[in-house]
């Protein structure tokens, strides 16, 4: 009996960052956070697809006390939509036996004996 279990699921991740490479890494870095908030224990995630919904380039001029050093600056903003394969455990089709043991963190006081004393 196999507990594991293989589904293909769509998820949608955006990502910032100061280089085109910066945004795609943290967007498919999100990838596994979001899998991990449906499921318990992941084995496996494979991007079989990726589309691109929006990619945004932003650039600004910066400058030091509002007037000196202007230097340009560059933001890119991606989302996009992955398809997955995801291989998982369903922890409902593992059986698990059940056993009644004593406190493994109890403390045990070898001068408290159960017998008693009777004159």
């Amino acid at each position: 009996m196999t507990a594991q279990k293989t589904t293909q699921k769509k998820v949608i991740v955006n990502g910032k960052g100061n280089s085109k490479q910066h945004a795609f890494a943290a967007a498919l870095g999100e990838i596994q956070q979001k899998l991990m908030q449906e499921s318990e224990v992941l084995l496996r995630v494979e991007p079989f697809e990726v589309e691109v919904l929006a990619a945004t380039e932003q650039t600004f001029t910066e400058r030091f006390l509002f007037f000196f050093f202007p230097r340009k600056r560059t933001n890119y903003q991606v989302q996009l939509a992955v398809t997955v394969e995801v291989s998982e455990i369903d922890l409902t089709l593992v059986p698990f036996m059940q056993e009644k043991i004593a406190d493994p963190e109890g403390i045990n006081l070898p001068f408290v004996s159960k017998k008693i004393k009777t004159n």
